[in-house]
């Protein structure tokens, strides 16, 4: 079977995941929301082994986790692999999501910036306090980050954590993902008092959608199992 006929036995995702008013609006007071089934478990059983070998190809992180500094330790974070990898495409720029991206931010469509998949090693360290759109130079506030589990998550690795409402504030700092951002913004969402919110457990084909400006965290994984997410 040739690479072109094995990418069109790929599951399509383009079938509409129905949404509601009250998880668009959550989405939008929040900052973030939790969605169940985005994928089903066959669909991502068929692009996981895909994207953990594109992983494994791209990954040039070599040094043992204790040797590397606070970000180095949180995932192995590989990027646009939709470019290198034409299944991998196919998934990442699905219809479904896409769909659901727009919804939830009330517009008529989207744009895909890049995809991630982010690893968390077995062992590895918590993702610090940041904001994802300090990284992307986009002058809006409709952007959107969605962050889907390829594996079973147990409740004590968990989802990310959010700081409900914190994407009202827009802009608060430049601030890259480093101890100096988690001290400084775990401060800061103190000092405001916004709700620290995590939705625990998920299954593969779970996923949850944050803005961009929502600052959010993740636990670090005490497990021996990765934590293999597609954003």
């Amino acid at each position: 079977m040739s690479a072109d006929e094995q990418i069109t036995l790929l599951p399509a995702l383009d079938e509409p995941y129905e949404i509601t008013e009250t998880q668009i609006k959550n989405y939008q007071e929040k900052g973030h929301v939790l969605l169940r089934g985005v994928a089903s478990a066959s669909e991502v059983a068929a692009y996981e082994p895909i994207i953990s070998q594109c992983v494994q190809r791209l990954n040039k992180q070599n040094k043992p986790l204790e040797e590397r500094d606070t970000y180095g330790k949180a995932f192995i974070q590989i990027g646009n692999l939709w470019e290198k990898s034409e299944a991998v495409a196919k998934f990442s720029l699905a219809r479904r999501f896409a769909k659901i991206a727009a919804d939830l931010m009330g517009v008529d469509g989207v744009r895909m910036y890049h995809d991630q998949a982010l690893f968390k090693e077995p062992y590895g360290g918590h993702t610090p306090w940041h904001q994802d759109q300090i990284y992307w130079p986009l002058d809006t506030d409709k952007t959107i980050t969605l962050w889907m589990p390829l594996v079973p998550i147990s409740e004590e690795v968990g989802s990310m954590t959010f700081a409900s409402g914190s994407h009202s504030q827009g802009y608060i700092n430049r601030m890259v993902i480093s101890d100096e951002s988690h001290k400084t913004l775990a401060q800061y969402i103190d000092g405001k008092g916004f709700e620290q919110w995590t939705y625990g457990a998920m299954a593969p084909g779970d996923a949850t959608f944050h803005s961009g400006w929502t600052v959010h965290s993740a636990p670090g994984n005490p497990t021996d199992h990765m934590r293999k997410v597609m954003t």
